[in-house]
């Protein structure tokens, strides 16, 4: 159990005997709750109280503490707009000022998630001087949540919600910036960020014990560990997720995976069932689920590209999800790659197309679809995503490869199609009936394939050897 839990405990064991109403420290003065809903609001007080909780844009509700002195109930909640005061009375009363009113999104996942706008030691985040600099904007928000663990589920986290400024900026998460200053740019309305996230932190540290149940590889664990938490099994949902369920968002954006890819053949399913479960247990609906795929990176003994493709997969066969592809940012020997801002807006791509009603824009870039060979011994592929048809930059399409029968793959060359929408042609002297068409299948590979709308082509496969 950690430190600022076993606090909560003792400080809410002494303020209930001292007759104190205690909300979760998410629900305090500066928070964005989320617009156009009923937005649930809970906390703790003495047993058998009657709560009420005021909101002053007009709309109240009321409920009683059960036995344990536990509460919840659901406000209604206006047009995007503030700021605005709520007002919790129970016991005693708490009065949360300067509140807003706009779109609300958790941001999770492991150290491309988490790395601030200002960067790590010696690994920068492109443009993030100027970025910083003309940051001062009291719409947008974020709730930073502090690094925590716990073997069992918890309620509580530490952290508060800060305006977007040159002082406060530098610590947020960069790809979840740029995403929320794209979304308040282009619909106008306030933008909070609920930003919860661990360097190396492996999907199934993000995944309660009964989701993980499923997998019978997954061992949970029953004391926290002396090492490497954030690579255990259930303890970043306990500690960093468990205490959000419920609160009122539009959606999740996700950057996870790297920690992954040793066991990228079960990323899928573990990825599908993560989702599955926080949509339920929020209660929300199957609500917008968007996430970055890792971009490439050379070192490791494991293909990535396999992890990238468990990505792709759970973009094409989840409801309600969209995966920004980053095979263009990616650095050679940087698992960080520098360029967040194409990141948060690819990302902020798929909301503003999808959630917010923005006609006109591209959001994916081009997906493999199918392959037919032609009697010349050339591979035709179609693309969907891929409307106004596909494009190189100007420079050759590269790190193609083909097999026969055999499964040997050889270098191969591949043009587009100039009569055809979506199309490009493959085809290897060596490998006069084609069988299977990779494309930028390896872990480092730099991105040559792409819709008239500059989003690239993910890395795929057309076989399943």
């Amino acid at each position: 159990m950690n430190r600022f839990w076993l606090l909560f405990i003792l400080v809410f064991g002494s303020t209930a005997l001292n007759a104190q109403t205690i909300l979760p420290s998410f629900f305090s003065s500066g928070m964005v709750l989320q617009q156009l809903t009923k937005a649930a609001v809970w906390g703790w007080d003495k047993p058998n109280v009657k709560i009420t909780v005021q909101g002053s844009w007009g709309k109240t509700n009321s409920i009683q503490s059960d036995a344990r002195g536990k509460w919840k109930l659901f406000i209604e909640t206006p047009a995007a707009g503030g700021p605005f005061e709520l007002k919790v009375v129970g016991t005693s009363t708490v009065i949360l000022s300067n509140v807003l009113i706009g779109e609300v999104w958790l941001c999770a996942g492991q150290s491309n998630m988490e790395m601030p706008v200002r960067g790590y030691n010696n690994q920068p985040v492109a443009g993030s001087n100027e970025a910083i600099l003309q940051s001062s904007n009291s719409r947008i928000r974020f709730f930073n949540t502090t690094r925590a663990t716990s073997i069992k589920p918890v309620q509580q986290v530490q952290g508060s919600w800060k305006e977007a400024s040159p002082a406060t900026t530098p610590f947020f998460s960069a790809t979840a910036y740029f995403f929320a200053k794209k979304i308040h740019e282009s619909i106008g309305v306030p933008v909070g960020i609920i930003q919860s996230a661990w360097g190396a932190s492996t999907i199934e540290s993000w995944m309660d014990s009964a989701t993980l149940a499923a997998f019978p590889n997954v061992t949970i664990p029953d004391t926290l560990p002396a090492t490497n938490p954030n690579r255990t099994p259930t303890i970043m949902y306990n500690a960093m997720l468990h205490p959000y369920i419920g609160y009122a968002i539009k959606g999740v954006l996700w950057y996870q995976g790297e920690a992954n890819r040793d066991n990228a053949q079960q990323y899928h399913l573990l990825f599908t069932a993560l989702i599955q479960s926080w949509r339920d247990q929020w209660q929300l609906g199957d609500f917008p689920f968007y996430f970055a795929q890792i971009a490439p990176f050379e070192p490791g003994k494991v293909n990535a590209a396999y992890l990238r493709e468990a990505q792709l997969q759970t973009m094409l066969s989840v409801n309600n999800t969209g995966m920004a592809v980053t095979m263009d940012v990616g650095e050679k020997n940087v698992i960080h790659p520098a360029d967040k801002a194409t990141v948060g807006h690819r990302l902020a791509y798929w909301a503003l197309a999808k959630d917010y009603g923005m006609q006109g824009i591209a959001f994916s870039g081009p997906v493999y679809k199918q392959m037919r060979v032609n009697t010349n011994g050339r591979a035709t592929l179609s693309f969907a995503f891929a409307e106004m048809g596909l494009s190189n930059n100007g420079k050759p399409l590269q790190h193609f490869e083909i097999a026969g029968e055999d499964k040997q793959f050889y270098p191969a060359q591949a043009v587009i199609v100039a009569d055809k929408t979506g199309e490009i042609s493959v085809w290897s002297d060596s490998v006069p009936k084609p069988v299977s068409v990779r494309y930028a299948f390896k872990n480092w590979a730099e991105a040559s394939l792409f819709n008239t709308y500059g989003l690239p082509a993910s890395s795929f496969r057309t076989d399943n050897w």
